[in-house]
């Protein structure tokens, strides 16, 4: 068990896996549509949302994946990206007639769901700020030894 934490190996090794694969449909996302920027753009012309919208969903999707990815501000990024979630299921697939439409809103209400559980849970021992607090309180041990010089 990690004392730091108060969770097990297994649950830190269950935390950075469901991390990853949470970061991954948005990261991966995010590079498609900043490749594609051009088609991304017409296309989400065509459902009325302006270009700064795309470059702003972009940039959400990079900066707040990376960070559920490596575990630096995660609870943060997964706060963000579960709201982008709940905002695009509501905005953008409610056509429940449509079977595809109704499939996507339930997916990303689930996705959803699984970034506030883990907004709540935080990214686990596995990660980089779980990293940085070990090596503060480390550090932090060793500094009163040298106060006087």
């Amino acid at each position: 068990m990690d004392k730091a934490l108060g969770i097990s190996t297994l649950e830190n090794v269950v935390l950075l896996a469901s991390r990853l694969l949470l970061a991954w449909i948005f990261v991966h996302e995010g590079v498609f549509l900043a490749t594609n920027f051009a088609a991304a753009s017409a296309s989400m012309a065509k459902a009325g949302v302006p270009a700064l919208a795309l470059v702003a969903t972009i940039g959400l999707q990079l900066v707040a994946g990376i960070a559920i990815a490596v575990g630096w501000h995660a609870r943060l990024g997964a706060a963000a990206l579960g709201l982008f979630c709940l905002a695009t299921a509501i905005l953008f697939h409610t056509n429940f007639a449509n079977r595809n439409e109704l499939l996507h809103f339930e997916k990303d209400l689930a996705i959803a769901g699984g970034m506030f559980i883990l907004m709540l849970r935080g990214a686990g021992g596995y990660s980089v700020q779980a990293f940085a607090i070990q090596r503060e309180e480390h550090d932090s041990r060793w500094q009163w030894r040298f106060r006087a010089f």
